[in-house]
């Protein structure tokens, strides 16, 4: 996907036409953070720059919506433990609550999106949490930067379409360190089966854990955690 969504200078003027922000506690386990994310997200549909992006890659917008994926991804975290001051990188961050949970556990965050919106709130939102321990950075999955290599990678709701699979998996193999791991949840969505056949053939191996997560009050989605390694 390109990384050409729209010129720095013309950020504040996109996200100004986003309309309200919603600030919204979102728990996980025993913790509680804070999120803000744009109240009507359909609005980013008019928006001329994700026309023309549309037109160039199909992209659509999806970082400004909370997916129970995320949850996920944050709700297993919480459960792991980490050596501190982690070097880690979340991929497709969105609005940033899987770095955010990285970051109250002590790693230190790169956060990646195709989209510059995305990547202002999830700055924000960390901001927002109380950490400046972060970067972030604009990329493309198909021209993946020489420098990105991570002892960890977080990802979450990532294959929602086939075209992805095959980029995002050449992604993370040049992003997991040699010795490190990548950690993805997918909502169970249909280039599932595909993805586990490129990830292989790339190279890379894996372990598949069931997960669960939802909002409070609400329905419990189930999705697949992968743990993504280099064959041995």
């Amino acid at each position: 996907m390109s990384s050409e969504l729209s010129p720095a200078p013309r950020l504040n003027e996109i996200i100004a036409r986003l309309g309200p922000v919603r600030q919204e506690k979102v728990f996980v386990q025993d913790r509680t953070y804070l999120i803000r994310r744009p109240v009507e997200a359909d609005k980013l549909l008019d928006l001329p720059a994700v026309h023309a992006a549309f037109s160039r890659d199909e992209y659509m917008p999806y970082w400004a919506d909370l997916w129970p994926a995320a949850r996920m991804l944050a709700k297993h975290l919480v459960q792991q433990t980490f050596p501190d001051g982690l070097e880690a990188l979340e991929v497709g961050c969105g609005l940033g609550l899987a770095g955010i949970v990285g970051l109250s556990l002590g790693m230190r965050v790169t956060f990646t999106d195709y989209d510059p919106c995305a990547l202002k709130f999830a700055a924000d939102n960390a901001r927002l949490n109380g950490f400046n321990n972060f970067n972030t950075r604009e990329i493309d999955w198909r021209q993946p930067p020489e420098d990105f290599r991570f002892p960890l990678v977080l990802g979450s709701d990532l294959i929602y379409e086939k075209r992805l699979v095959d980029p995002l998996a050449s992604f993370l193999k040049s992003a997991i360190a040699p010795d490190g791991v990548a950690i993805v949840v997918d909502q169970d969505r249909i280039p599932a089966t595909l993805f586990r056949e490129t990830l292989e053939a790339k190279g890379l191996q894996f372990a598949t854990q069931m997960v669960k997560a939802g909002e409070p009050g609400g329905s419990r989605v189930k999705g697949t955690l992968y743990r993504i390694t280099h064959a041995a």
